[in-house]
């Protein structure tokens, strides 16, 4: 529970942040479903493997490289297709490749 708070806390959670957020998932998550699964999953799911695959790309890039801080519009879909490729390849690594 304390980390959904914090976690909520460092995200700007104004409507603007929230219609970005779910435009870099659907943008990030529909190029790395096709990169990595060959086909997109649909809008909804796209979005969903999008905002996760920002939030694994951003813990991901701080904790090996350093970076953090605002990379903008672009650096943030790059940010969430690394993080969306790296969670739809280890699904699939899971899964036995029936991603």
């Amino acid at each position: 529970m304390i980390a959904a708070g914090l976690l909520a806390s460092s995200l700007n959670l104004d409507p603007g942040s929230w219609i970005a957020w779910i435009l870099v998932g659907l943008i990030a998550g529909a190029i790395a479903a096709r990169v990595v699964a060959g086909r997109g999953f649909g809008c909804i799911a796209d979005i969903v493997v999008g905002v996760a695959g920002a939030i694994i790309g951003g813990f991901l890039l701080s904790t090996f490289f350093g970076v953090s801080g605002n990379v903008g519009f672009w650096g943030s879909i790059v940010v969430a297709f690394i993080g969306a490729a790296v969670l739809l390849a280890v699904l699939k690594l899971v899964s036995g490749g029936r991603l």
